[in-house]
């Protein structure tokens, strides 16, 4: 697999909330920065985000490839338990380690009108 393939697969297990292949995806230790909750190992980010999902989907509007990272612009549609739709564009990059999965991934998007729509949905 690519590591243009491997983010791709990302995006795909995450729109199927298949957290096994998710995890998969990435080393044990990989750490997820995201600007809503924070620096969390990647087994916990998803368990969290798994607790307040019932439904996710993505859509892949560009990757950039650099030497040892790479970048997906992406469109999150995104279906809460609690019943809200919140629609929002963001960044995700990844870093590669030696066998090309994730060892860390950071989450950029503008939290102002998301953090308007959720409130704290996570805790």
């Amino acid at each position: 697999m690519t590591r243009t393939e491997r983010i791709e697969a990302y995006f795909e297990a995450l729109t199927a909330g298949d957290i096994p292949a998710i995890l998969a995806l990435f080393t044990p230790e990989a750490e997820i920065h995201s600007p809503f909750l924070g620096v969390l190992n990647v087994s916990d980010f998803y368990a969290r985000l798994d607790s307040a999902s019932a439904n996710s989907e993505l859509t892949v509007l560009d990757v950039l490839m650099g030497r040892d990272s790479g970048a997906a612009r992406f469109r999150y549609d995104w279906t809460l338990k609690s019943g809200d739709n919140i629609v929002f564009e963001g960044v995700d990059h990844f870093t590669f380690g030696p066998d090309d999965r994730f060892t860390a991934m950071r989450i950029y998007y503008d939290t102002h009108p998301v953090r308007e729509d959720v409130g704290d949905k996570y805790a």
